[in-house]
């Protein structure tokens, strides 16, 4: 990334930026951080987000436990992360100084709202005197405005209220940044419109203070320079493209299951963060999804389940304790053999943790969490757009052989965004679903030779009535059976059937190096700062490779010999090790292992580090 430039009146243009906007969270952050990211991908921008909720729900204002903050990388290059250090820091007051500033980089540009920093404040953030007269700040180009003053003032005649006004700081913040990035209004405009259609003073105001904000920053002298990113030629597919958190990315993907295989979609869910953006998501989608919010987690797999046996592509969403909540059921699912997606939103734990932050700590739970001998398909995303992907996957796997399929995402990618290709339905490779309507030679426990799936027979298809329960089955019959040797036999075919998934995974693709010392392995989320890092030290003559995972249970085929061609083999992964113990008992596999638990993703800086002394550089 390019230093930023002190150049009176120049624009400086810069390959990549790291923008965080943070305040207190009544602020507005996630907001404006939001629409700035919309208007960064609309321009043509890549973008990677990181929103960061407060872990307190509701703490007192001005604290630093109740500081909302917002990041984003954008580009004109590749973008796998929303970056390690910050560029340009906006804080709205003393607390989200004091919690920000640690991301930013030396001789970054911190934008303040000067109005902020009174006694009270400054004393709830825990300063014992303002930072903006001290030498705490003497590394950073400090701007200081009053951006509470300059709102009440643009506004002055507004028949809004003073509670209502100062509200509208956040939209004279986001024109003051729109300036120094020289970045259009036009789209957040129309979205104001849009969103204060019906209420012309809120209307009003809003745009404003836009507009205010971006004056302010046009006319005022306060930046020496303005940014620009420039953009580097590179191809793209022909298409349209929108900005995609994760979790809409999931809802879509289901939508699109859903098309392709001709199923009517349920979805039975309870709302947990960071969850519950996919119930919200598929409710504006009545037309084409069937959703219900249950009054708990067990109640919402429990009819997630009935609507399988009903013949629907069904769907649950959770996360952490929703997820332990729903092990029963997706037991029973195990048992009757039928397709079920469950969703699990991983964030910190255990109980309930850290809601709001993320984690890679339920692997475990999702491979062996059930009592007895459950397998099950467990799959992870590696990126906000590729929740999509990863949902289309899970619902044919699910559909093929007859299972419940185990989908892996994070608050991290859940809650983060990026630019994504929307295909058409003809692009989605058809999804292909048979009941079972004859009547003849049926057997509700019958497998199909190749995939060991039991045939679908939905309620309703005359002759095929049959028993589905907990208690074990017996095999082809299906009747409630108490042989040892039946037992054993119906396990193995269940595990086995798990298994044969992996003959339809497809090579792994390697990154980097492929004659270097040292794999780097990682799953989920991680997939972006560990890329980032192998194309950095490549750069710099430090041969590295690296091997993301989609696919846990099973896993590929061929990862055991792409493991072994390595001298040396590093596991990336946000928890205390699971895959790494997964590694290593399936292939006895002696490795390192980096861990971070801090309900934060992994810096690229981190990684590196560990890299250079695995390596001894």
């Amino acid at each position: 990334m390019s230093a930023i430039s002190s150049n009176s009146g120049k624009i400086e243009e810069m390959d990549s930026a790291v923008l965080r906007f943070a305040g207190d969270s009544g602020d507005g952050m996630q907001l404006v951080g939001d629409l700035f990211t919309k208007t960064s991908a609309i321009s043509g921008e890549n973008v990677a987000t990181l929103p960061d909720f407060p872990a307190e729900i509701r703490a007192p204002s001005d604290t630093v436990s109740g500081v909302s903050a917002f990041q984003v990388c954008l580009g004109g290059i590749e973008i796998h992360t929303p970056g390690d250090q910050v560029d340009v820091l906006l804080a709205m007051n003393p607390a989200a100084l004091k919690v920000n500033l640690k991301w930013v980089k030396k001789n970054g540009t911190v934008i303040v709202n000067e109005d902020a920093f009174q006694p009270r404040s400054l004393e709830k953030a825990g300063y014992s005197s303002t930072p903006l007269q001290g030498s705490e700040l003497e590394s950073y180009k400090v701007l200081k405005v009053s951006m509470t003053k300059l709102t009440k003032s643009a506004l002055e005649g507004s028949p809004l209220g003073l509670k209502q006004i100062d509200r509208c700081k956040n939209f004279f913040a986001l024109g003051l940044i729109y300036r120094l990035f020289n970045q259009s209004k036009e789209y957040t405009a129309r979205w104001l419109q849009k969103k204060f259609q019906n209420q012309q003073d809120l209307l009003a105001a809003n745009l404003k203070a836009l507009e205010t904000g971006w004056s302010f920053g046009e006319t005022s002298g306060l930046f020496p320079s303005t940014y620009s990113i420039r953009r580097k030629q590179r191809t793209r597919r022909p298409g349209t493209y929108r900005n995609i958190s994760g979790n809409t990315a999931a809802a879509m993907g289901l939508l699109a299951a859903s098309n392709r295989s001709g199923l009517p979609l349920f979805l039975g869910s309870y709302p947990i963060t960071p969850a519950t953006d996919i119930l919200h998501e598929l409710i504006k989608h009545k037309q084409r999804a069937t959703v219900f919010q249950a009054e708990d987690e067990i109640a919402a797999i429990g009819s997630a389940l009935g609507a399988a046996y009903g013949g629907a592509l069904a769907a649950t969403t959770t996360s952490g304790p929703g997820f332990s909540l729903k092990s029963e059921f997706i037991n029973l699912a195990v048992m009757v053999e039928l397709p079920l997606l469950i969703v699990d939103v991983q964030r910190a734990g255990p109980s309930t943790g850290l809601p709001t932050k993320t984690e890679q700590a339920d692997l475990f739970q999702a491979l062996w969490g059930r009592h007895g001998e459950s397998p099950v398909v467990v799959l992870a995303a590696r990126s906000p757009a590729e929740c999509f992907d990863v949902m289309l996957e899970a619902a044919r796997i699910a559909l093929h052989y007859m299972t419940p399929v185990i989908v892996l995402s994070d608050g991290y990618l859940g809650n983060g965004s990026e630019v994504w290709r929307v295909p058409s339905m003809e692009e989605i490779p058809e999804i292909k679903v048979a009941y079972r309507k004859d009547a003849e030679g049926f057997f509700p426990y019958a497998r199909n030779p190749e995939t060991l799936a039991r045939p679908w027979a939905i309620p309703g298809t005359p002759h095929l009535e049959h028993r589905i329960g907990g208690l074990e089955k017996e095999d082809k019959t299906g009747a409630v059976s108490h042989s040892p040797e039946n037992h054993e036999k119906m396990v193995q075919l269940r595990a086995e059937k798990v298994a044969r998934v992996a003959r339809e995974i497809p090579p792994l693709k390697l990154h980097g190096a492929p004659n270097a010392e040292l794999l780097v392995v990682g799953w989920g989320s991680t997939t972006g700062v560990i890329r980032q890092v192998v194309e950095r030290m490549s750069e710099r003559g430090v041969p590295v490779a690296s091997v993301h995972l989609r696919h846990l249970n099973p896993l590929p085929s061929d990862l055991g010999p792409i493991l072994k061609r390595f001298r040396k083999v590093l596991v990336a992964e946000n928890n205390l090790g699971q895959l790494w113990y997964r590694l290593r008992a399936e292939y006895l596999l002696d490795s390192e292992r980096l861990n971070k638990v801090q309900g934060l993703p992994f810096k690229a800086e981190e990684i590196e580090t560990k890299i250079k002394s695995v390596l001894g550089v």
